[in-house]
Order: C-alpha cells, then sequence, then structure tokens
C-alpha cells in the first residue's frame, strides 16, 4: 500500500472544504422563515421602469382671445410627442391647415373670417386640447363690388380682360392679388397688373382658346388689404368665352375682313379716319370690343356748337373699339367706302355690314387695326393687348 507523503494532506482538505461552499452557494438559498427563495440563484431584481411623461399641447391663439387678427395664422404644436388630430372649426366648417414633417406642428393655410368664433381642438397621444377664440371686426371693410365682363348668360372674346373693382383703395395689393383666382379649363398663362389702387385687370399671355368656361374667384375674405382693411366677402363670377371673332384692317387698303373661328365670314369695305389732324385719324394697334350701341349720339370733342368742325349726329349699329371715340358704325356714304378714307376717325360701313358686326360682336372680340401713324395707347379703352405680356406683367405687385 502506497502512503501520501504528509506535506499533501493539507491539501486534499482545503479542496474539500471548497467542494462544499461552492455547493452550498449553488443551491437555493432560504428565507427567515425556512423556505427556499424564488430568485433562481438570488440574482437581483431589475428597478422598476417608469411611464414617460405625456405629450404636452400648445395652440395659439389663446383661449379666450377676442380680438384676434383675421390674417393670423391658427398654430398648434406638440412638445414631447406627435400630433395625432388637428381641427379648427368656424359654423361648422373646417379651416384647411398642414403638419410639418415631423407632426410636431400645424399651421392653418387660409385667413380667418373677420367677427367670427372658432373652436380648435387637439390631440398628441393621451394628451387633448381645446381652445376658443373670436376674430376682430375690422375697422374697414374690402369687397368687389364689379368685376367686367361677366354678366350671366353672355359670352365673350378671346381677347377679353377681366377688370375687378373694389370698393376702396388697396394698399396691401400682394396680399390681395395672391388671393385672386382664375381658372380655366383651357388653361393659357395671365398676370394682374394694376391700374389704380382700387382697380386690377388680368390679361393673358395669348388669346384665350374658344369656347371654354373662366372661373374667377377673388377669395378674400380675411385677406388684409391694408391698416384696418379686411376682406369681408369672397366673390365667384363664371366668364363665358365664345367663338374666337377677330377682325383685321389694313386702312390704307380700305377692307376689313372678319373670321369666325378662321373662317372669313365678312369682307366689308370701310373709310376710316381722314388722317388730316391727330385727332380725325384712327389708331393703329389691337382693339378690343368695349360695347355696342344702338342708336348713339356722336359729338365732336374740344368743341361746342358754332365752332368750325363741330359736328353731333346720331348714329346707328356702333360697336364701340376704344375710349377716344372710335366705334365700327353704320354709315351712308357708300360711295366713299373702300375709295377714300373721310370720317372723324371711326370705321364707316355699309349699313347692313354694319349691323351684322354690332349684332354678333363679343365684347373682347379683337379689332386689329394697321396702316396710320397714330398707335393706340394700352390704356385707351381696352387696349391691353398693345403691351407685350413682359410689360404688361411689371403692373402685377407678385414679382
Amino acid at each position: 500500500m502506497r502512503i501520501a507523503p504528509p506535506w499533501r494532506k493539507p491539501v486534499a482538505g482545503l479542496v474539500l472544504a471548497l467542494v462544499a461552499t461552492l455547493s452550498a452557494a449553488c443551491s437555493g438559498g432560504q428565507t427567515a422563515g425556512g423556505g427556499t427563495g424564488g430568485n433562481n440563484g438570488g440574482e437581483a431584481a431589475p428597478p422598476a421602469t417608469q411611464a414617460p411623461p405625456a405629450p404636452k399641447i400648445q395652440i395659439s391663439p389663446a383661449t379666450g382671445n377676442t380680438k384676434v387678427k383675421p390674417d393670423k395664422r391658427v398654430v398648434v404644436a406638440a412638445s414631447g410627442g406627435t400630433l395625432d388630430e388637428v381641427s379648427v372649426q368656424a359654423g361648422g366648417q373646417e379651416v384647411r391647415g398642414a403638419f410639418n414633417a415631423d407632426r410636431t406642428r400645424w399651421i392653418s393655410k387660409e385667413p380667418l373670417k373677420p367677427s367670427t368664433g372658432y373652436t380648435v381642438s387637439a390631440k398628441a397621444g393621451q394628451t387633448t386640447q381645446s381652445s376658443t377664440f373670436t376674430t376682430q371686426k375690422p375697422e374697414r371693410e374690402l369687397k368687389v363690388i364689379d368685376v367686367t365682363p361677366a354678366v350671366k348668360g353672355e359670352k365673350v372674346g378671346v381677347g377679353a380682360p377681366i377688370i375687378v373693382r373694389f370698393n376702396t383703395a388697396v394698399t396691401d395689393k400682394k396680399a390681395v392679388e395672391q388671393a385672386l383666382q382664375v381658372n380655366a379649363e383651357k388653361p393659357v398663362d395671365g398676370a394682374w397688373r394694376w391700374v389704380g389702387d382700387d382697380q386690377v385687370i388680368y390679361r393673358t399671355a395669348k388669346y384665350w382658346p374658344a369656347h371654354q368656361t373662366v372661373t374667377f374667384t377673388a377669395a378674400i375674405t380675411g385677406v388684409r388689404g391694408g391698416d384696418g382693411l379686411y376682406g369681408v366677402a369672397d366673390l365667384t363670377k363664371k366668364i363665358e368665352i365664345g367663338a374666337r371673332q377677330i377682325a383685321t384692317l389694313d386702312v390704307r387698303k380700305k377692307v376689313m375682313y372678319v373670321r369666325h373661328d378662321g373662317k372669313l365670314v365678312q369682307t366689308m369695305k370701310v373709310s376710316s379716319g381722314m388722317g388730316t389732324t391727330r385727332e380725325y385719324t384712327t389708331t393703329s394697334g389691337i382693339h378690343l370690343t368695349m360695347e355696342a350701341v344702338n342708336p348713339v349720339w356722336m359729338e365732336s370733342p374740344g368743341r361746342k356748337k358754332g365752332d368750325p368742325g363741330y359736328y353731333k349726329v346720331l348714329i346707328n349699329h356702333a360697336t364701340r373699339i376704344s375710349n377716344s371715340g372710335e366705334y365700327v358704325h353704320a354709315k351712308d356714304n357708300v360711295w366713299a367706302q373702300g375709295v377714300r378714307n373721310v370720317s372723324h376717325g371711326c370705321i364707316n360701313a355699309r349699313p347692313d355690314q354694319a349691323r351684322w358686326f354690332y349684332e354678333h360682336n363679343q365684347r373682347g372680340d379683337i379689332v386689329d387695326i394697321t396702316g396710320t401713324s397714330r398707335k393706340l395707347e394700352w390704356n385707351n379703352g381696352w387696349g391691353f393687348w398693345q403691351l407685350s405680356f413682359k410689360e404688361w406683367k411689371k403692373g402685377s405687385a407678385l414679382k
């Protein structure tokens, strides 16, 4: 039998003690009451987590505000979360608006109605918030009082402008012009030009495409037109564009041709201004027909009865083409028509043809005259086509 050396015995005892200690550590511990613990090895339980704070919502204008300016935007903002819903209403109508990219902010897109109560409600997670406010009554009211030509049932020519007149002077022209909308079934570029503080005119870059409906809307409710001046009512008008009717005349040749949708429908021998003075010279340029009158008194401008060259005559079937007294009208001087220019500036035509022109006229038809030394001014009647579209746009408040 082999006997271990004495120096090895303590080591064996130490190993046995270590094994016993490890066995005790790996077994389930006991509670003070003698039962086994429930943590499967005595590991510490994780600390309890706290719920994140609820999102906060801020609404502007603040609730209870009774003097909100109509051009102020409604802003709803969320912190600590994202907006799920935003609703802004007045009188059962919803106000349009949009969220930003991360849905932490919503901003209204349109002016508010003056003297109107609004309700705002918003939700972000479990947080809801609401606000009520009232817009102020404007010191001065802005309204559209006339749109020309926009008579119900009327068809207008392809050169027709849209002339809008307000009840008072506008100083914030950019804001008001942005609120004027023109929508055509057959769209074409166009622009507004201010011709006064209370009047603005829309003209297309090229003639309107024929046979369509154009809708004009002045969405000016709540729009600021100046200090204390706000729009109080929107307005919509339908404008019917009729046939493409264009008359062309070279005064030197004394024959006017009328084309209807590209087809020649009238060849009219005429007599134009005699040209002895500027006053008696027919203007060259692109005219628009403005009105048709039967009969109309024509009187020499700047003269009184008894003065040399004074006249006052009653004329039938007269179609106005400028504000300087120019018409296409009936005249019995058939001997001069197609032969000599003897008028005081108007276009004289055979009575039956002048009547045809009168009856088939659409306000805004084109009368393109050439061959004289006097040019039609762009602001003489509806001479708007005398300006290039580039020049026309310089009168817009929108750059």
